[in-house]
């Protein structure tokens, strides 16, 4: 009976495997870097974020926080948003890195997963420039956004890109 469950068995050990050595990589990653304010990541991304935001129009100024490990966005004079270590979506990356190579189908899993990891980082980027820019402009819609239309976006599209990769490239041999 165990022997019909096999493939799944494998599929989910490989994801489970490859999301913790990937996680404890991030905390790692995080952990070393605790002490000198906000990871380099999530402050590469601030920065990419306010050039953005700087050419459509909405000037914008960083203040880092090195203390509380965090980086202001002084948008139009006025403080609007915080950037931290959870805005830089590595989490969202992790799951989505870890399904696609649960389903490992050779070379094309790597291209797959760097161009939805690009995808991703650039959803993330404007996620963040759309929400800077609502707190501008409509401060009332901040937390709606916040909470629900900016993290369906991100979490959507991971969820796209995981149908894409079952659908046209995992299971396309056993379609055929």
């Amino acid at each position: 009976m165990l022997k019909d469950f096999k493939p799944v068995l494998n599929i989910l050990l490989r994801f489970i495997v490859i999301y913790l050595v990937l996680l404890f990589a991030y905390q790692f990653y995080l952990n070393s870097s605790k002490g000198g304010g906000l990871d380099s990541f999530s402050r590469m991304i601030a920065v990419q974020v306010a050039s953005v935001q700087n050419a459509t129009e909405f000037p914008t100024l960083l203040y880092d926080d090195v203390k509380n490990e965090q980086i202001w966005f002084y948008v139009k004079n006025n403080y609007v948003t915080r950037m931290v270590e959870g805005c830089n979506a590595i989490s969202v990356m992790i799951l989505f890195v870890a399904f696609v190579f649960a389903f490992y189908k050779g070379t094309k899993t790597y291209i797959f997963a760097l161009a939805g990891l690009l995808l991703l980082y650039i959803m993330n980027l404007l996620r963040i420039v759309g929400l800077n820019i609502i707190m501008v402009d409509h401060k009332e819609y901040g937390k709606m956004f916040h909470d629900f239309i900016f993290p369906s976006s991100i979490y959507g599209t991971v969820v796209v890109l995981w149908l894409v990769w079952i659908k046209f490239f995992a299971l396309k041999n056993e379609n055929s």
